[in-house]
């Protein structure tokens, strides 16, 4: 039996079809104002399909206001259809071959895939990665061109950190530099004091891993990547492996202001992968409760940034 083609749902085709769609996920119990945040008092208009009027504030809204997408005037259904395909792409997608398939223009399918990223950051877990029995890997990787590539000066590669629970999720963080001053306050405030926290040899972990119930590590500098099927960090290595994929196959360039954008990214799709029994479309539903509560404006590259 073919499988069905989900591009062609009507929700990817159809501007009002999208909106009930997206209603039905966001207002689950009824209408709720995105401005003062009343829900149920509220009256459809005529003349706006799709919007409505507040009883309690007065103000008009839809389902997008007080949400990433909100103002925009790229359709929605489009919108749906860009959050499909980047969460159903193992790798990632380039915004040129984004830009294709959708039919928006190179710079708004830029600015929309890094508003997609922005839906994906889960934040911090309320009760840290790991936990009783549990087991953290931690690493750090470099994302850069190589020396042999660079004609003149040669820029310092960006550092990332990984901490990535062993059959359960990871958080990814951009960081300025490796060094126990650096990494202690992101691995303390993200994993479970109770967890078995695994390492490589590195010596910036050795006073961090006292302060975890245990802390074990494979000796890379004397080519040891696993002993007695425990002590590894292969799992982590294993996450850096599809970033990396994704980074230098996919999107090729990426600026370092927005690595940790692109790391949310791979992030999700670990956190919701098929393995843990999620599919494309489900993905996808959870990823878009992230639009929620969140606003990212464009900026051009000579003015400041909003801080």
């Amino acid at each position: 039996m073919a499988k069905v083609n989900q591009l062609n749902n009507a929700t990817f085709q159809d501007e009002a079809k999208a909106r009930e769609w997206l209603e039905t996920q966001l207002w689950p119990e009824g209408q709720t104002c995105g401005h003062c945040g009343t829900l149920g008092e509220a009256t459809a208009l005529s003349t706006r399909p799709g919007w409505y009027q507040c009883n309690a504030c007065r103000k008009q809204f839809s389902v997008t206001v007080g949400t990433l997408f909100e103002r925009s005037h790229i359709p929605l259904n489009k919108w749906l259809m860009a959050a499909f395909l980047i969460c159903a792409s193992k790798k990632g997608m380039s915004t040129h071959q984004m830009h294709r398939m959708i039919g928006v223009s190179y710079k708004s399918t830029w600015f929309m895939m890094h508003r997609i990223r922005e839906a994906m950051n889960q934040g911090t877990f309320p009760s840290g990665l790991g936990g009783k029995n549990k087991v953290v890997e931690i690493d750090e990787t470099y994302v850069g061109g190589k020396a042999k590539n660079r004609k003149n000066k040669i820029p310092p590669k960006a550092a990332m950190l990984a901490l990535v629970e062993r059959d359960g999720s990871v958080r990814s963080f951009r960081v300025p530099n490796v060094s126990a001053t650096t990494l202690r306050p992101i691995i303390v405030s993200h994993v479970n004091r109770a967890t078995y926290i695994m390492t490589d040899d590195a010596p910036v972990y050795t006073a961090i891993g006292r302060e975890f119930s245990g802390h074990g590590s494979a000796n890379h500098a004397a080519e040891e990547y696993v002993r007695a099927q425990f002590w590894h960090t292969n799992t982590v290595e294993n996450y850096f492996s599809i970033f990396k994929r994704g980074i230098i196959g996919t999107y090729h360039h990426v600026s370092e202001t927005h690595l940790h954008r692109y790391g949310a990214e791979f992030d999700f799709r670990h956190n919701h992968r098929v393995g843990l029994g999620y599919s494309d479309r489900e993905r996808t539903t959870i990823m878009l409760q992230g639009i929620v509560g969140k606003r990212l404006t464009y900026r051009r590259l000579d003015e400041r940034p909003n801080r």
